[in-house]
């Protein structure tokens, strides 16, 4: 489990700032749904969501690497594509996202992305409960 040890700046009224460089890096190699390699930004943890969220990262997705098709039974996750192209599939459907597109997925359905774009490309990745 990730634990927030990183300085934040915060205040009596819950307003956060949380500078890039404060933000702990997640290299991911091969393991579970990861194929390839990740590098997962985190900017928030659970508890400074109030429990909302498990989940609350950038993810840089080198070329040829995915996050492998996995379902959303018992939470939801939205990706949002900051950069570049990937390949996304919705159940059985394939679709292709660009900078600005989103996909949410939850209810027990199946998601996956991968990057075939011959560049690094950039999404955020929050996951509810």
């Amino acid at each position: 489990m990730l634990k927030n040890t990183k300085k934040i700046i915060q205040s009596d009224n819950d307003i956060m700032i949380r500078k890039k460089e404060e933000m702990e890096l997640q290299h991911v190699i091969d393991t579970g749904n990861i194929k390839g390699e990740i590098t997962k930004r985190h900017f928030l943890y659970p508890d400074e969501t109030y429990g909302k969220t498990t989940m609350c990262a950038t993810i840089e997705l080198p070329h040829g690497s995915m996050i492998a098709e996995h379902d959303h039974t018992m939470d939801a996750e939205m990706y949002y594509l900051l950069d570049g192209e990937a390949v996304v599939t919705d159940n059985d459907t394939t679709h292709i996202l660009h900078a600005g597109d989103v996909v949410f997925t939850g209810g027990g359905n199946r998601h996956s992305i991968r990057n075939e774009s011959g560049t690094t490309i950039h999404f955020i990745a929050i996951i509810f409960k």
